[in-house]
């Protein structure tokens, strides 16, 4: 690893809230990990509605991090997730 690359703001670790560690694990971890293991718990417990393969239908512990019950579009989902990853403290922000 003599040549870094800057690396990407969606492989930069991220501190991760407990409701979203509930389901992924605890961090820090980037961007790109958390979406891998959010889509494996979304499939492993069968959250996508089968009539429409885009929308997740959130079970207790997705609740928690949608702040809601109702289904969510996966596009939107990001966002939502989005506000449970806080940058380490010592990033200078």
């Amino acid at each position: 690893m003599s040549k870094e690359k800057k690396s990407s703001a969606f492989m930069k670790p991220m501190h991760i809230s407990d409701e979203l560690a509930a389901i992924v694990g605890h961090g820090p971890m980037p961007r790109t990990e958390v979406a891998k293991k959010l889509w494996e718990y979304i499939k492993k417990h069968k959250l996508q509605d089968p009539q429409n393969k885009r929308n997740i239908i959130p079970d207790q512990k997705l609740s928690k991090v949608f702040g809601s019950s109702q289904p969510i579009n996966m596009f939107k989902m990001t966002s939502k997730v989005s506000s449970h990853l806080k940058e380490p403290s010592h990033a200078g922000r």
